[in-house]
């Protein structure tokens, strides 16, 4: 299964009629502004998802600030979307897909096959000279059926013991992950024994995946090509983005869903700091 589509197949896709369910995940950190940014300016078609309400459960105590959500509530946003079994949907975001990669990721959870991320995002599509629209786009209720547990998933419970994982990314900024800065979790620092794997090293300056021999090197000099491998982020969300990466590179990896804002919630688990 690929996980990229650059903007010249996007288009050709949409030029030929091909069944294309595209998809707006515009989200950042701190901007609660994205269905605004969407309404502005999007990708002709493109449906509007709310990664706080669509693509994660309530956060609460020991779970995280971004829970996955009930695969229930996934399937009833999907077909929202209008999408159908057999779609192929294409996910981006403003951001090299830092949000849309999550969708990336449920979906394939969710064990729906056929879902790509625009590689370079909306910058892209814009760069390409290629026109958006505004306003709200809706089609028509969709009818895919969607189950769970087709992505290799860790918890807490896995990550305490040894022999459960080889390798733990902290996709997280250099800065978090040494306990100099942290913004928004009770404590600072990392998992004891994770290695500091920013997200935004995946990237290119022009918010493309680097090439999957970059990739590869890349993961193979953190360690990442030897054993089982986990990834955490804040909460869950990034983490799905280095996942995406690890998957363009042919490496296999599983999600800590709570990611660092269960760990450092939940009472008595160690915290290391530095590098």
């Amino acid at each position: 299964m690929k996980t990229l589509m650059d903007v010249q197949e996007l288009q050709d896709r949409m030029i030929s009629g091909a069944q294309t369910i595209l998809l707006d995940v515009r989200w950042a950190l701190g901007d609660p502004r994205g269905h605004e940014h969407y309404r502005e300016a999007h990708i002709p078609g493109a449906v509007y998802v709310d990664l706080e309400t669509q693509l994660c459960a309530p956060g609460g105590p020991g779970l995280g600030r971004h829970p996955l959500p009930d695969a229930d509530a996934l399937q009833e946003s999907a077909r929202q979307w209008g999408i159908d079994d057999g779609d192929t949907v294409v996910a981006y975001d403003d951001s090299g897909n830092l949000a849309a990669a999550r969708l990336w990721w449920l979906l394939r959870n969710a064990g729906f096959p056929s879902v790509r991320l625009l590689d370079g995002g909306l910058a892209a599509w814009h760069a390409a000279g290629l026109d958006t629209e505004g306003g709200e786009e809706r089609h028509c209720v969709g009818t895919v059926h969607l189950t769970t547990g087709h992505m290799p998933a860790v918890s807490i419970s896995d990550l305490v013991q040894p022999s459960t994982v080889d390798v733990v990314l902290d996709a997280r900024a250099g800065e978090r992950f040494r306990g100099e800065h942290e913004p928004i979790d009770p404590r600072a620092g990392h998992i004891p024994g994770a290695v500091s794997a920013p997200t935004s090293e995946n990237l290119l300056p022009d918010g493309r995946f680097r090439s999957r021999d970059e990739l590869r090197r890349r993961f193979r000099a953190l360690g990442a090509d030897r054993g089982r491998v986990a990834v955490y982020c804040g909460s869950g969300i990034t983490a799905a983005h280095e996942i995406a990466a690890l998957d363009v590179a042919g490496i296999e990896a599983s999600l800590f869903p709570g990611s660092w804002s269960q760990w450092s919630t939940t009472d008595g688990l160690p915290v290391a700091v530095g590098a």
